[in-house]
Order: C-alpha cells, then structure tokens, then sequence
C-alpha cells in the first residue's frame, strides 16, 4: 500500500494547486448544469429571468456551459503543462493513440451536436422543448451518451499528447462524473417524455370521445 501511494507521488504532483483546481471544474461543471436544469424544470426561474422565453432561456444555459467548458478544458490544460511527465507516455504510439482519441472524441462530439441541436445538447427538455422523437442515428447508435463519452476520449487523448500520467487520473473523474450524472440524467429526461406521451394520450383519447358524441 505503501509503495503503491509512492509511486502514485512520483507520477502525480499533488501540490500543485492547478491539480486540484482542474479537479474541481471537472467535477462542478455536470453538477452544475444538472442542479440549474432541474431548477428551472421545477420553477421555470430561468425562463422568467429571460422574459418567458423558454428558448433564448435554454440558449442563456447553453452559453454559459459553453463557457464553463472552455474554463475547464484551459484549467486542464495548464494542469498537465505544471505535472511530471512519463516515459511510457512518450513516442510515437502515445502521439498517435492521441491524435486519434481526439479526432474520434470529437467526432462524437460534434455530430450529437448536429443531431440534437442547441437546444437538444443544452438540456432543452427541461425548459418544454422537447424533440418529435428519439434520435437513433449516428452517433446515437454507437453510445447512449456520445458527448460524454467523446469529452472523455478527448481529455484521455490530451494526456497522452502530453505524456502527463496526470491527465490519465484526471480523465478517470471525466469519466466518473459522467457516468454519474448519466444515472441522474437520463431517468429524469425518460419521465419528461414519458409525461408528454401520457398527456399526448390523454388529448387523443377526449378528442377520440368528442368525435364519438
């Protein structure tokens, strides 16, 4: 155990303070957007403070989790630019597992963006605007959670371009942080459309009835 927490030392420098505060954004950033979502689902906050617009209210969410991404990708960056580097991190192979984490990473990015929209990215079900239906395409038959799951081959892919064995204890939180937030998040945006398919049936069914009069 001992040796164990040495070598973990010896490969991450935990005294510097860039460490803890790129740990930090990685971990506010989903608990943020998740508490502020909810919020506005439950109170419409948001939306008042936007005039009642639910829409420029959701692009107001998305700018500033835009924001806070680019925070946290600059305090990940300046992170691993202040940690020891790693031999095993280093050459040819790690350069190209990278560059190649990177561009699929945001291949997946990207294209869940294409697919959704703004408003379908930044949580617009929890302002009442809700898609026709379940995007099934590319990049959502491959993963559930391809902007998750693509933030976090980024993030791996920049560690090994910097050869820093920091980057990779980093990218285990992206990784677990996410895979929190999608037991919160995708249950509770299940409901969403599972209350509009039931208010849907109710309006078919008094429609069904009055046509029956």
């Amino acid at each position: 155990m001992s040796f164990s927490l040495e070598t973990l030392t010896g490969l991450v420098d935990f005294n510097q303070q860039s460490l803890l505060l790129s740990a930090f954004a990685i971990a506010f950033n989903p608990t943020f957007w998740n508490i502020v979502a909810r919020r506005e689902y439950r109170t419409k906050f948001l939306t008042r403070a936007f005039g009642g617009s639910a829409q420029t209210a959701c692009y107001g969410l998305a700018a500033a989790i835009f924001s806070l991404g680019l925070l946290r990708d600059f305090l990940y960056e300046r992170a691993l630019r202040d940690q020891p580097s790693h031999p095993l991190l280093q050459g040819d192979l790690p350069t190209y597992s990278g560059y190649t984490l990177l561009a699929l990473g945001n291949l997946l990015v990207i294209s869940s963006t294409w697919q959704l929209g703004i408003t379908g990215t930044f949580l617009g079900d929890y302002f009442g605007i809700l898609m026709d239906s379940m995007v099934t395409g590319f990049p959502f038959n491959v993963t559930n959670a391809p902007m998750y799951y693509g933030s976090t081959m980024s993030f791996l892919g920049t560690s090994l371009l910097y050869g820093k064995p920091a980057g990779l204890l980093l990218t285990a939180e992206v990784l677990i942080v996410y895979l929190v937030a999608i037991q919160f998040e995708n249950p509770f945006t299940a409901g969403i459309y599972a209350k509009r398919e039931q208010q849907r049936a109710k309006l078919g069914n008094k429609v069904e009835g009055k046509k029956e009069l």
